[in-house]
């Protein structure tokens, strides 16, 4: 089955949401996870992301990224201790370009551009993992709110006021 790159960014924030993850941090690995996927990575990349919440890569690719792009200079070291495709992903959802070059230790050598924008992929449909899918779902699943008289009555739904 295929998917658009919008239905996997949202389904990929939600799992990175149940799995622990803050909000911010989630959107950005739903981002990722879409581009992730859209340059044919391997999947079993974001499977293991996601099992590593609350910890792992999925927490911390977006601040050291970050911390990168907030020293103005046009090379910065990243320690990055994650899969090469997961980290490149990554640097694809950037709003600048920039490139990762391996050193030692888990620390990369990221080059940045900040005058470049980013090339982004022409839309279209995106194949992904049965067990991908299945994990992302069930994680997802943890931000749904009950279905309990509970909590229709704090106003989720419809609330207490079905009129069907």
């Amino acid at each position: 089955m295929t998917w658009s790159v919008a239905e996997i960014t949202a389904l990929a924030s939600k799992a990175a949401r149940g799995a622990g993850a803050p909000a911010w941090q989630a959107a950005r690995f739903g981002q990722a996870a879409a581009l992730h996927l859209r340059h044919g990575r391997p999947a079993t990349e974001l499977g293991e992301a996601l099992t590593s919440l609350p910890d792992g890569p999925a927490m911390d690719l977006p601040l050291a990224l970050d911390a990168a792009l907030a020293t103005e200079a046009p090379e910065a070291e990243v320690m990055a201790d994650a899969p090469p495709g997961l980290l490149q992903s990554y640097i694809d959802a950037l709003p600048c370009r920039a490139t990762a070059t391996p050193g030692e230790a888990g620390v990369w050598r990221l080059s940045i551009d900040r005058g470049a924008p980013r090339v982004r992929p022409a839309p279209g449909r995106i194949s992904c993992s049965d067990a991908l899918i299945a994990q992302m779902t069930a994680l997802a699943e943890k931000t749904y709110v009950p279905e309990t008289d509970a909590s229709r009555a704090a106003g989720a739904g419809a609330g207490l006021t079905d009129n069907d």
